[in-house]
């Protein structure tokens, strides 16, 4: 006798079989999910980017006062080039610079988080994420002070005569690059922690078991493993570090601004929409390029 007889034996009453799912069931219920992301993607992000677009294309001889007129000038992007290319050079040289010393400073931290805190480990990665309560700008005035040519810094590279009597560092590329690194360190820790926590130590120890060295066991074995933390925090790192501005302009001169400055005072100081819009673009087009190279070259299994 089957179940449905059974169960409806006991109760006396006849069993009512299951309702029957139809192929189109809940067809459309993963879209409905997807649908307030969706509309906040395009009102704040697709909307603002295509408005973006049309101002980068205005007659660059408008006012606000006088208002624009979409001209189609697609001379405004060369123009601007031309004009701010080496805050262009400068914003990817002092990004790339500062990634440098974060992967130097931040994978070492990130495996000895990972690897050897032991107890110890939540402790660090709250000081890893700490600074982050505090604002930004905060942080960065911070920085300020500790550059400053009265801080106990300088006073210490001095007096070990790595700097002159006379010498600085804040008002330098050097402060703008230490700025930077500081700021987005935590954005390349995380992610390398996260790969490196996952990371089985078994096959470090087997490494060491077949005569393998150090050096050869971590470009063999924890390097590749931990390589979608890597291209994250790598591209977390540099892309933001890239179009920053608050490090140049607090911590350095116009003769350090980025291009993530020139942007800043075409749209609220010299009011030139345009070509704030054109640089805009500009800088976004350079950062995809360089990203969609890097992953290429990279690989991206595990990453996105």
């Amino acid at each position: 006798m089957s179940a449905l007889a059974h169960v409806s034996t006991a109760s006396g009453q006849p069993a009512s079989p299951p309702p029957a799912a139809g192929p189109g069931r809940h067809r459309f219920l993963p879209y409905l999910l997807l649908l307030p992301g969706a509309a906040w993607l395009f009102l704040f992000f697709a909307v603002p980017l295509v408005q973006l677009a049309a101002a980068s294309l205005y007659d660059p001889n408008g006012s606000l006062s006088t208002g624009y007129a979409l001209t189609w000038a697609f001379g405004n992007y060369p123009t601007a080039l031309q004009a701010y290319w080496p805050q262009f050079g400068r914003s990817f040289l002092y990004a790339g610079i500062a990634l440098v010393l974060g992967l130097l400073m931040g994978y070492p931290l990130a495996y000895a988080i990972a690897q050897k805190a032991g107890r110890w480990k939540n402790l660090l990665l709250v000081c890893v994420v700490a600074p982050m309560f505090t604002s930004f700008l905060v942080r960065t005035l911070a920085w300020k002070t500790i550059l400053s040519d009265n801080g106990w810094l300088v006073g210490l590279l001095r007096d070990v005569h790595l700097l002159g009597p006379d010498g600085r560092l804040l008002a330098t590329p050097v402060a703008v690059v230490l700025g930077l690194t500081y700021n987005f360190l935590p954005f390349l820790v995380l992610p390398l922690y996260a790969s490196l926590e996952r990371l089985d130590y078994r096959l470090l120890e087997a490494s060491s078991d077949l005569y393998a060295s150090p050096l050869k066991t971590f470009r063999r074995v924890t390097l590749p493993l931990s390589m979608p933390g890597l291209i994250a925090g790598t591209l977390l790192f540099f892309i933001p570090a890239t179009g920053d501005y608050i490090n140049a302009e607090l911590l350095g001169t116009p003769n350090q601004y980025m291009i993530g400055n020139v942007i800043d005072s075409a749209f609220l100081v010299r009011l030139d929409y345009p070509q704030g819009a054109a640089l805009s673009f500009l800088l976004m087009s350079a950062i995809l390029a360089v990203v969609f190279v890097y992953l290429r070259r990279a690989g991206t299994e595990e990453v996105l």
